[in-house]
């Protein structure tokens, strides 16, 4: 098989050995990826895989066929369209994954679409419903609004009957983001446009002052990015008094039973909000898997709407 590969911090295709499938798994024939922040982390050398994935193929989510059934793999038949968030591996022809992580595809999604559906409509979901318990008529505030994550949150929050708020530095993209379901704005001086029940915070630490004036009473802040930066101060007698809660999380290391619990809630909450279009993958910009390096040098550019997806077709 073809595979982007990670050498001396570059990225270059390959020719690979055919993964085989094992117990439970999946051989799926890789029809689109995404790429994400985590893969520019990757590259840069921050953030290596978890163990028993690729350590050198970058790529956290891909849509593709089945190809092949491992021992004892019955969740899905050879050729069924499947998508999934994996540990690595996915910016590759073939990739191997555990049945319990997959997915269907929902009916009407294209390849790309599909590709660039699972880790961030995963990540938005996990981070609004199952850590900070957003409600319906409650106000959100979505950092990155015209990011992957971004586009993902604004939908889910709208679709559950929140009133959502989300920051867009590119001024040019804030009409597309409005018609998403969002009030866009500049994220100087966001702090005024509160309080906000809930703020899910994709930027990291600069923002984290910000986030804590703007919170309502009993507010709740959701990490799930710090490109940047990590590290800052917060008053915390400001989050005593305020009741509030803070929450950190990740996807990608998490075990196999968690990544199964979160893929059946996707499956029975987000899937059918796409088949009767409630939902939409944004996707800004497609790329064949032989320029992989020119894909991630457009994501790191910015200035876009949704994902950019790899093909390997």
């Amino acid at each position: 098989m073809r595979a982007a590969v990670i050498a001396d911090g570059k990225l270059v295709v390959e020719e690979r050995e055919d993964p085989v499938p094992g117990s439970h798994e999946l051989l799926v024939r890789v029809r689109a990826a995404g790429i994400n922040g985590a893969d520019i982390h990757q590259l840069g050398g921050g953030y290596p895989a978890p163990p028993g994935w690729p350590q050198d193929i970058p790529g956290m989510e891909l849509a593709g066929e089945v190809a092949a059934l491992g021992p004892k793999a019955e969740r899905f038949a050879e050729g069924d369209r499947v998508m999934a968030v994996v540990g690595g591996g996915a910016q590759a022809e073939l990739a191997v994954l555990h049945e319990r992580e997959a997915m269907p595809v929902p009916e009407g999604l294209d390849w790309p679409q599909a590709g660039g559906l699972p880790e961030v409509f995963f990540t938005a979901h996990d981070a609004l419903f199952s850590q900070a318990q957003l409600r319906p008529g409650e106000r959100l505030l979505v950092h990155g609004g015209a990011g992957g994550v971004g586009t993902a949150a604004i939908q889910l929050g709208r679709a559950t009957g929140a009133r959502v708020t989300a920051t867009v530095r590119n001024e040019d993209l804030r009409p597309q983001v409005a018609k998403l379901g969002a009030e866009a704005i500049d994220p100087d001086g966001f702090e005024e446009h509160g309080p906000f029940d809930v703020v899910l915070e994709v930027v990291g630490a600069p923002n984290m002052p910000g986030n804590l004036t703007a919170l309502a009473t009993r507010g709740r802040i959701a990490v799930i990015g710090v490109g940047a930066g990590f590290k800052g101060e917060l008053n915390l007698l400001a989050l005593m008094g305020k009741r509030a809660r803070i929450h950190g999380s990740t996807m990608r290391a998490r075990p196999l039973e968690e990544k199964a619990i979160a893929s059946r809630l996707v499956e029975k909450e987000v899937l059918p909000l796409f088949e009767d279009g409630t939902l939409q993958v944004p996707v800004a910009e497609t790329y064949p898997l032989e320029q992989v390096a020119a894909a991630y040098e457009r994501f790191t550019a910015g200035g876009k709407l949704g994902k950019i997806v790899l093909l390997t077709s």
